[in-house]
């Protein structure tokens, strides 16, 4: 920056800021909390390095990532960010389970409306051919789907229950 106002990093750490200082364009002065926290968790020496190993182009991202790893360690000291990708993964998991359990209910009540529609149709149909094979699939097969629906509801509990990251993760 190397005028009026010193950078983020520069101000924090008390010393002029230099035209050519490498913090300056990631770093502005009106946004210090942003290198504070990257200073505490990885150093100004150390960033300095990363930075200066990147290529000009990549900084910025550099720098965006450093900050949401930073964010990450504060929030969560031992895990950081793959706490919270954890995190996410297992509410994913949970969704899908309860995708399923919400798909297989659908279709226990399909298989229901179509037990209820087929006993009048295969009185018509018994009169004529014969069985088309759907009765036969509904008797036997219908019970078993029946005793998961009732048994989602276990399911349904198991999903309620508190994750370890209970607070919120993502800002």
């Amino acid at each position: 920056m190397g005028g009026n106002s010193p950078c983020a990093s520069c101000k924090l750490l008390r010393r002029r800021c230099a035209k050519d200082c490498i913090f300056a364009p990631y770093f502005p002065s009106d946004d210090p909390h942003k290198f504070s926290i990257v200073h505490k968790v990885f150093g100004a020496s150390n960033v300095s390095k990363m930075l200066q190993e990147l290529p000009v182009h990549q900084r910025a991202d550099a720098v965006s990532s450093l900050v949401y790893e930073a964010n990450a360690r504060v929030r969560d000291p031992v895990y950081g960010c793959v706490g919270a990708i954890s995190y996410l993964q297992t509410q994913v998991s949970q969704l899908q389970m309860q995708l399923a359990v919400a798909q297989a209910e659908i279709f226990c009540i399909q298989m229901q409306q179509e037990q209820v529609e087929i006993p009048a149709a295969h009185q018509t149909a018994a009169a004529g051919d014969g069985d088309d094979g759907k009765s036969f699939f509904l008797h036997d097969a219908l019970p078993e789907y029946l005793n998961f629906a009732s048994s989602s509801s276990v399911i349904h509990d198991s999903l309620k229950r508190e994750s370890l990251f209970s607070h919120d993760m993502v800002s």
